[in-house]
C-alpha cells in the first residue's frame, strides 16, 4: 500500500474559485481512474490557501497505471488546460507515503 499526497497552493484569495472549477470539471474524471481519495481538505489554519489530498493505491505500479489512464483521458487534459488559464495555483508539493508496520498491522483488520 503506497499514499500519494498532494499539496497545493492557491494564490491568496483563489482557493474557492479554484475548488469550484475542480469540482465542476475535474472530480469525476479524476474519481473515476483513481477511486475516492482517502482524503480532500482544505486547509483551516496555518497556510489558509492551499489544500491536501491524498489517494490510496496498491502499489507504485498500480499508482502509474491508473494516473497514466487519468492523463491520457481528453476530459481531464481539458481541465487541466482550463486550471492553467484560471491561473489559482502557484504550487504543487508531492509526496508518495508508505505506511509503518504497526499503522499496516491496523489497515488488515
Amino acid at each position: 500500500m503506497i499514499y500519494d499526497h498532494r499539496t497545493y497552493t492557491c494564490r491568496p484569495g483563489t482557493i474557492a474559485k479554484h475548488l469550484k472549477l475542480y469540482e465542476a470539471e475535474g472530480w469525476q474524471i479524476q474519481k473515476k481512474h483513481l477511486g475516492d481519495p482517502a482524503v480532500y481538505a482544505a486547509t483551516e489554519t496555518g497556510d489558509v490557501n492551499s489544500y491536501v489530498h491524498i489517494w490510496q493505491y496498491e502499489s507504485a505500479a498500480d499508482r502509474a497505471s491508473k494516473r497514466a489512464k487519468l492523463k491520457a483521458d481528453p476530459e481531464w487534459q481539458e481541465y487541466l488546460k482550463k486550471s492553467a488559464e484560471a491561473g489559482y495555483l502557484i504550487s504543487q508539493i508531492n509526496k508518495i507515503l508508505v505506511p509503518t508496520g504497526f499503522f499496516s498491522d491496523l489497515t488488515k483488520d
